[in-house]
């Protein structure tokens, strides 16, 4: 079983639970007959599990000492007392409880699940049902340490966030993100939220830092990449399903959506979403409630929503791509991130952050930047924006000498012109003549299909649309 959460990369990290449980239960069994109890053993230990025995109170929180049970099999009729004056004791451990129950102790076992057992059974008790409801014990225990685990990962992922740039592009980011934090504070649903901006301009560092100036900024940030997640899971992950929803469903499993409980969901790339799920998705935003896959039960979603997209998705509405009603109730509050090339005067202000984090990184000594290299990095146009950015200045970093980070090692890309019929044009001394001159042959391979065109060169339909307008280029 996995689950999905943030990663530091703002992608989402699958990370294996099996490492959150120990691989082999330790079963404690507090219990008076002991025919029934050295049966249960012999279960229980076929199946991979380490047991122990004890006949009383006094015994069990004597055991404990060199005997640290998972999970605990209690009877509620012992020699020296009532199983429920042991129950607080194993709850405090953080051992998973099942009491047993004679004929007629059902009050006794409402009793024990208000302090905090997960089960009971009553006797006499099948051995087959008493594995199912220990596995069940188990099921319940590795989700719980999962989100356990996932919320530790996220507070690490999201400490120091910060959104830099004093350019007046990136004023203008900060103070949106503050406006909407007062809005959020005095609002007990909050507004979704919808940031646009070319891939790699730091949509999802704006996404956490909405979600840090929240009313519950300890709560989950879960980060869902829309784009990455297979197509024939992608409904189960975000909606969750119950046992035998399908096939391969051996187990109920809250979806991503439940996970974030009263934090944030951020739903990365949301243009990427199937058509057949926008529905669904808009009935959460619209009802605040959820229904996993196979299951009657709708659970209420208290988390704050927050969308990103690369994709021009008004465009995409009017063209059958993305439902319109979806949309606009994502708009509700919007963010636009600027590429890199409408902030220039941050450029070096994040080339020498990055820098000074990979050598931090790394222990390397704080490096420096030549007049050649600053020169290359202002004038060049950073397609992939900020995490271009990142990436560039910190490989220079590790391969750069004398601690001086030169143009050379930085090894910026450059066009290069395949057709001959445009070496006059490529020749010019401007690198806007040579951009403008490698538009127009995208657009006239593609026969001015600008989605197309951008595909062929690798950009964002966006970007594509962006230069087009700096070269007064109109298909």
């Amino acid at each position: 079983m996995q689950l999905a959460q943030i990663g530091s990369t703002g992608k989402i990290d699958s990370t294996d639970n099996s490492t959150l449980l120990k691989q082999q239960s330790k079963v404690l069994i507090v219990e008076d007959e002991a025919l029934f109890a050295r049966a249960v053993m012999r279960q229980l230990q076929k199946s991979g599990y380490e047991c122990a025995h004890v006949e009383g109170i006094q015994d069990a929180r004597d055991i404990v000492r060199q005997f640290t049970p998972d999970i605990v099999l209690l009877d509620m009729r012992l020699p020296d007392g009532n199983g429920l004056d042991l129950l607080p004791f194993f709850v405090a451990k953080n051992a998973m409880v099942i009491v047993m129950t004679a004929h007629g102790e059902i009050s006794d076992a409402v009793s024990a699940m208000k302090q905090g057992a997960i089960d009971y059974l009553k006797k006499p008790i099948d051995l087959d049902e008493l594995l199912i409801s220990i596995q069940k014990a188990e099921s319940q225990a590795l989700q719980n340490n999962s989100l356990d685990y996932s919320r530790q990962r996220n507070a690490h992922a999201i400490e120091g966030v910060e959104l830099l740039g004093d350019s007046p592009a990136m004023q203008g980011v900060k103070s949106q993100i503050k406006r909407i934090a007062q809005l959020v504070s005095n609002d007990a649903v909050p507004p979704t939220v919808l940031i646009n901006g070319e891939t790699g301009a730091g949509k999802d560092v704006a996404a956490r830092l909405l979600h840090l100036s929240s009313q519950h900024p300890d709560k989950p940030f879960v980060h869902i990449d829309c784009a990455s997640l297979p197509a024939e899971l992608i409904e189960s992950e975000l909606f969750g399903h119950e046992k035998g929803a399908f096939t391969g469903a051996t187990a109920t499993r809250p979806g991503l959506i439940e996970a974030a409980e009263d934090g944030t969901l951020f739903l990365d790339e949301i243009g990427e979403l199937p058509l057949t799920l926008q529905a669904k998705l808009l009935n959460v935003l619209e009802r605040r409630v959820v229904r996993r896959l196979g299951s009657t039960k709708e659970r209420a979603v208290p988390a704050r929503f927050i969308a990103a997209t690369n994709r021009d998705l008004h465009e995409m509405s009017l063209q059958g791509g993305f439902r319109q009603d979806l949309y606009y109730r994502l708009n509700v509050m919007s963010i636009y991130m600027p590429p890199l090339r409408e902030r220039s005067a941050d450029l070096m202000l994040l080339a020498r952050h990055f820098a000074t984090q990979t050598a931090r990184r790394y222990g390397l000594p704080m490096p420096s930047f030549t007049a050649a290299a600053i020169r290359m990095i202002e004038t060049y146009t950073w397609p992939g924006n900020v995490r271009e950015l990142r990436h560039q200045v910190s490989r220079a970093v590790l391969l750069c000498h004398n601690h001086s980070v030169t143009e050379v090692d930085l090894a910026l890309p450059v066009y290069r012109m395949t057709d001959t019929s445009l070496n006059a044009d490529a020749s010019q001394s401007t690198l806007d003549a040579a951009e403008k001159t490698i538009l127009l042959q995208a657009l006239a391979d593609t026969k001015n299909n600008v989605s197309e065109a951008a595909r062929k060169l690798g950009i964002t339909r966006m970007t594509m649309r962006y230069r087009m307008d700096k070269h007064q280029i109109k298909p």
